[in-house]
C-alpha cells in the first residue's frame, strides 16, 4: 500500500519499506482505500505522546468520535504512551528501524455522520529517521511514500523552544514544509493544498501560543510562516499540550530524567478535526 512492491501471501513485513502488510490486507476486506494521515516533527518534540493521546481519545469516543482499531496492532502505540504515562515516565524514543515503528489502523467516525467512516493509518516514525530522509531525500523510501501519499499531514513544532528565542524549531519545521512542497512538484504558481495542521506542541510552557497560535508562528517561526503563506494552500497553525506538570528524578546511572506527573490534554482533537473536515 505505500510503496507498491509485490510481497509474498505469507509475509508480515513489506520487503521493501517494512510497513505491516495487515495494513493493505485491511483495505482489501474494506473494499476502499484508506486515509493517510501523517504525523511529522524533530525528535523530542512530542510525536510519540500526542499520536497516542490522539488515539485514546478517539478510543475514549472523545468528541463524539468513534475510532475501531483494525487490528491488535493497531493499539500498541496508545497502549504504550498510556502505560509509561501511568507510571509516570515518558515512552522510549522511537528507533530509527522502521520495522519497530508503530502503526494505527483505525476507522473513525463522528456522531453527527455514522454513515461515514474514514479509514485512517498513522504511524509514529523516528525524528532522526526523518531528519534523515529530509537532509538525504530517498534515504527512508517509506517516509517518501507516506506523505507522496498523505490527505493530511501533522507538522509537530516544539513551541517551548520557539517562544525561548531557539532557532532550531524554526529551522527544522522549516525544512520539512519544503520537503512537502519539493515532494509535491508543482509548479511555483500553484500552491500545494494537501492539509497541513501546524501543531505548536508543549503550548503550556508559552500559553500565548493558546492564546493566538497563528500570531505566535508569525513571530516565533517566522521563516515557517512565511514558507507556508507563500507556497501552501490549506495551513492551519493549532497549539497544543499533553502533559500538565513535569518533576525531574534520576534514572539508574544517577542521570537526571523528566518525569510526567499527571496529565492534562489540550487541544490534542482540535488538528484532527481540521484536517477530517478538509478531506
Amino acid at each position: 500500500m505505500i510503496c507498491r512492491t509485490t510481497n509474498g501471501a505469507d509475509a508480515l513485513l513489506c520487503a521493501q519499506c517494512a510497513a505491516p502488510l495487515a495494513l493493505t490486507r485491511e483495505s482489501v476486506i474494506q473494499g476502499r482505500k484508506p486515509c493517510i494521515i501523517t504525523v511529522i516533527g524533530d525528535t523530542n518534540v512530542g510525536k510519540t505522546v500526542y499520536l497516542g493521546y490522539l488515539l485514546d481519545m478517539l478510543s475514549r469516543r472523545a468528541g463524539d468520535y468513534e475510532a475501531v482499531p483494525r487490528g491488535p496492532f493497531s493499539i500498541n502505540l496508545q497502549q504504550t504512551v498510556m502505560s509509561h504515562i501511568a507510571s509516570r515516565a515518558f515512552p522510549p524514543k522511537t528507533p530509527n528501524e522502521v520495522d519497530q515503528w508503530h502503526w494505527a489502523y483505525c476507522q473513525v467516525s463522528h456522531k453527527r455522520r455514522p454513515d461515514r467512516w474514514y479509514d485512517l493509518v498513522m504511524p509514529d516514525m523516528a525524528g532522526e529517521a526523518l531528519a534523515a530522509e529530509v537532509d538525504a531525500p530517498q534515504s527512508y523510501m517509506v517516509i517518501r511514500g507516506l506523505l507522496a501519499q498523505s490527505e493530511g499531514v501533522m507538522v509537530l513544532v516544539d513551541a517551548s523552544q520557539a517562544a525561548m528565542g531557539h532557532v532550531h524549531a524554526d529551522f527544522f519545521a522549516f525544512k520539512l514544509m519544503s520537503y512537502l512542497d519539493q515532494l509535491s512538484e508543482l509548479k511555483m504558481d500553484t500552491k500545494v493544498d494537501t492539509p497541513v495542521a501546524v501543531v505548536l506542541c508543549k503550548s503550556d510552557y508559552c500559553p500565548q501560543a493558546f492564546d493566538d497560535p497563528i500570531t505566535f508562528a508569525r513571530t516565533n517561526l517566522n521563516r515557517l510562516w512565511n514558507l507556508c503563506e507563500s507556497r501552501f494552500a490549506n495551513v492551519a497553525f493549532f497549539a497544543t499540550s499533553v502533559i500538565g506538570a513535569i518533576g525531574f528524578g534520576t534514572d539508574g546511572e544517577d542521570n537526571i530524567v523528566p518525569v510526567p506527573l499527571h496529565s492534562a490534554p489540550r487541544g490534542v482533537l482540535e488538528p484532527f478535526e481540521w484536517l477530517l473536515a478538509g478531506m
